[in-house]
């Protein structure tokens, strides 16, 4: 999830603002992901969001829409949650995972995480879901979704963290490109 907060989607924002992303990252990871982190849920973070891009004079009309559809369905870190437990599950049958199908796992992941509700531990619901791609049973896939409520506290922190600022991330770059 740092590799996503800190390399991946400044990449991304470079890539389409040819300017230098980090100001907007840092920013939305202090004010926007530390408060996510705490809350681990992204529909109560919505007041932060919309608050921060107001204060960085971001387009009204943008924001008002993009903050509450992104704590809805962008759930990266989610989809890092449900591959990351499930490679691991898969890792521990002896069952073996190339690269391809790891990527389809990552693509369903991230459609499914859409699913995933704002509150927290949401995401842990739909391990079942990627587990039955390569036949684990429901029971060993509930073995790993109480796995993930043990590491939950951090693990579902972070990943709200990342979802939450990266609403904020994407709408600064659109509203930065868009004028």
């Amino acid at each position: 999830m740092i590799i996503m907060a800190l390399v991946i989607n400044p990449l991304i924002v470079w890539v389409k603002t040819r300017s230098n992303p980090y100001p907007i990252v840092l920013t939305a990871l202090r004010e926007s992901g530390v408060t996510a982190f705490f809350t681990r849920s992204s529909a109560a973070n919505i007041p932060v969001n919309l608050a921060l891009c107001e204060r960085l004079d971001l387009e009204k009309d943008t924001y008002s829409v993009s903050i509450p559809l992104g704590a809805t369905i962008n759930m990266g870190g989610a989809a890092i949650t449900i591959t990351t437990l499930t490679l691991a599950a898969t890792h521990t049958l002896g069952i073996e995972v190339d690269v391809p199908t790891a990527l389809l796992l990552s693509v369903v992941a991230a459609l499914s995480a859409c699913g995933a509700s704002g509150v927290a531990g949401g995401s842990l619901l739909l391990i079942p879901l990627a587990c039955s791609l390569f036949g684990i049973s429901n029971d060993v896939a509930m073995q790993v979704v109480a796995v993930g409520f043990v590491i939950a506290i951090l693990q579902d922190s972070a990943e709200t963290a990342l979802n939450s600022s990266t609403d904020v991330v994407f709408t600064a770059a659109v509203a930065r490109k868009v004028s």
